[in-house]
């Protein structure tokens, strides 16, 4: 009896940290979890984090790579929401923060910096507006809207950075 609960103890434990192994059609197939390391929030593929410390754009994304991660890119209303409300979580607020877009190389060519095409946006009405020509940097959360604005890179605003899962 002793043998067969310390066994099955064993067994889940290997289960939890290296998958699952389960029969398919005649075939054994390990099912891996995916999972975000400590401090990161499952949303959708990826993992995000939100950074508190106020950085520059490109700061920011030079934190989010040494974590192996970017700046986060953005793709449906969904993931948005959820990045607003993992924000709300760590801050207690709706505070404006980077994300990863910008078009710093050509204006009005908007991309984000882990290479990802930009298909959904959430503009504020009347954004973005390059004001003084020179804004090339998105923000998110701005007004009372909390929808994107376009901004100087050189401002000082907490991050949301995000990468793909570990496989364990």
């Amino acid at each position: 009896m002793k043998l067969s609960v310390v066994f099955l103890l064993v067994f889940s434990m290997m289960a939890l940290t290296s998958g699952v192994r389960y029969f398919h059609h005649g075939r054994f197939y390990w099912r891996h979890f995916r999972i975000c390391p400590h401090g990161w929030t499952k949303i959708n593929s990826r993992c995000f984090r939100y950074v508190a410390t106020p950085m520059t754009w490109a700061n920011a994304e030079k934190n989010c790579l040494s974590m192996g991660a970017n700046l986060a890119s953005v793709h449906n209303l969904y993931e948005y929401h959820q990045i607003q409300a993992m924000i709300h979580r760590r801050s207690c607020n709706s505070r404006e923060a980077w994300l990863g877009g910008t078009d710093a190389q050509q204006e009005r060519t908007w991309l984000w910096s882990d290479g990802r095409p930009m298909r959904y946006t959430n503009w504020c009405r009347g954004e973005p507006n390059n004001a003084g020509g020179t804004q090339h940097c998105l923000q998110m959360n701005f007004s009372g809207a909390k929808c994107w604005d376009d901004l100087w890179c050189n401002h000082n605003l907490p991050s949301v950075c995000a990468k793909r899962f570990r496989r364990r």
